[in-house]
């Protein structure tokens, strides 16, 4: 099959698969009949076809044929069997964005043929609700068109760092194990909020709120965080005292 410059084929279109369909589709960056994506029971192929609108194979290989751009999106522990499955069919006129966490463009690129271009990434949870970020890496065949292909992609789930691939665990540590790290953060002073009498609810949205309006203010306004922690903590105030608490606890250190 000729390569079609405009098709899209998603590899296991789990969470993170779907969201980058519904933001190719949602962008208008791709027409949902340019996109073929691939499940594991026919009962998900069904469901992407009519919740979609794209085209949607049980077969990894099938979906493949004519795409420029082929994003994995399967699980680590699918991998070794997905590569299998398209390696006969895979060329080096086509692209493979990688977004599965871990596992390094060697090991993609020494499963296919040689010279196919493969880019990883790492795109953190909020790319389901497409105000992630990813971090963007090249493997040894991908260039420049490449590499603009895949953050082209990517932005529709959010921001998008290019890095060498040697920073990909610290990428790993710090955006895609970061939402982990802010909810133990709004667990723990929600639970401050009850004990100071406040119920779950209203405590709740006080604390995802000022998250939220927190990384706004450091995003949108470029504040740097030492600029917004001084701006809030008063001289002798209870922001300073509090503070002083967490510093005498280690958090800075522990992070």
């Amino acid at each position: 099959m000729a390569l079609d410059p405009r098709r899209v084929a998603v590899l296991g279109a789990g969470t993170i698969g779907e969201a980058l369909i519904a933001g190719l589709i949602s962008n208008g960056w791709r027409e949902p009949g340019e996109i073929e994506s691939t499940g594991r029971r026919e009962e998900r192929v069904d469901e992407l076809k009519e919740g979609l609108g794209v085209e949607a194979t049980l077969s990894n290989a099938d979906a493949v044929a004519g795409a420029a751009l082929i994003v994995i999106a399967v699980k680590p522990q699918d991998f070794g069997v997905l590569l299998d499955e398209i390696a006969p069919v895979v060329t080096s006129e086509q692209t493979v964005l990688s977004v599965a966490a871990a596992i390094p463009t060697t090991a993609i690129e020494e499963r296919l043929a040689e010279g196919v271009p493969v880019v990883r990434a790492m795109p953190n949870a909020p790319s389901i609700v497409h105000e992630g970020i990813a971090g963007l890496c090249a493997g040894a065949s991908a260039d420049e068109p490449h590499l603009a292909l895949a953050e082209e992609a990517l932005a529709h789930l959010g921001a998008v760092v290019r890095v060498a691939e040697p920073y990909m665990d610290a990428v790993t540590a710090v955006s895609g194990s970061g939402p982990a790290y802010f909810a133990l953060l709004a667990e723990a002073m929600i639970e401050a909020g009850i004990l100071l009498g406040l119920s779950r609810e209203i405590s709740t949205q006080l604390v995802v709120q000022t998250m939220f309006g927190t990384a706004k203010l450091l995003r949108d306004e470029g504040l740097h965080p030492v600029e917004l922690r001084e701006q809030v903590t008063s001289p002798g105030g209870t922001t300073i005292r509090a503070i002083r608490e967490l510093e005498l606890a280690g958090v800075r250190a522990a992070f």
